[in-house]
């Protein structure tokens, strides 16, 4: 297979993930970049703004610039880390109120996303994504 061809399929589907999740994430004011943040604090706890962009593989200003519209929104809080420059992020108590109902918005497009998909489907492609990006053993 033409890897072209696969990278063009795999990029149009990852923008319709984009593009449809935004439109369900309208009703809680947010947007997929948000909800990744909030995704990651939830799970991790709070983690320094570098570890964020480092960890979302997305250049420093462009996490700045969202972190301080979600500081606006009263989804996050940003407090001093151990030293002058760095920033500790941290979800505000309204977040934490807001997230299950924000969950279940995600759980049930998730479900609509992959409903074409067996389990099975879904394990594989976990695992094909898994590879990607990473080197063989055998080079």
């Amino acid at each position: 297979m033409d890897t072209s061809t696969l990278f063009h399929l795999l990029n149009q589907k990852v923008r319709l993930l984009s593009k449809e999740l935004n439109e369900h994430l309208h009703k809680h004011d947010l947007y997929t970049s948000q909800w990744t943040i909030l995704y990651m604090l939830s799970q991790k706890g709070p983690m320094s703004q570098t570890d964020i962009w480092q960890y979302l593989k997305v250049e420093a200003p462009t996490i700045t610039r969202t972190l301080a519209r979600m500081e606006t929104s009263g989804w996050i809080h940003r407090k001093p880390g151990y030293d002058k420059r760095e920033r500790i992020v941290v979800l505000t108590d309204e977040a934490k109120e807001k997230l299950p109902e924000v969950k279940e918005t995600i759980k049930q497009f998730e479900q609509q996303f992959v409903a074409q998909l067996t389990s099975s489907d879904q394990e594989q492609l976990y695992h094909f994504l898994e590879k990607l990006g990473t080197k063989r053993s055998d080079e």
